[in-house]
């Protein structure tokens, strides 16, 4: 599923039009990107949590021609799928 397939899945489940549905998944999206960038944590009940996570200085290679390069710091989103999800993926619970 990508986003437009969850505006038109809005759309038609809620009655309302693709703009509407837009908007709303617009501004959900817009509100977890906000919170991520704060440092704050989004817990989803049922789905699973994203946090962000910091990742020290390393030395890494270049593929191409192998040379060894430094790679900065950096902060990235990470995604925890929550227990419920899990357990529905594996076939545990209904």
């Amino acid at each position: 599923m990508n986003k437009s397939d969850l505006i038109s899945m809005l759309a038609t489940r809620e009655n309302l039009t693709d703009a509407q549905a837009a908007r709303i998944v617009k501004s959900i999206f817009d509100g977890f990107k906000d919170a991520l960038v704060k440092g704050d944590r989004i817990e989803i009940r049922g789905l699973g949590s994203f946090a962000m996570r910091d990742y020290e200085t390393y030395t890494g290679r270049n593929p191409k021609t192998g040379d060894k390069l430094e790679i900065k710091p950096k902060r990235l989103p990470y995604f925890k799928v929550g227990k419920e999800l899990k357990g529905k993926i594996n076939g545990l619970s209904s």
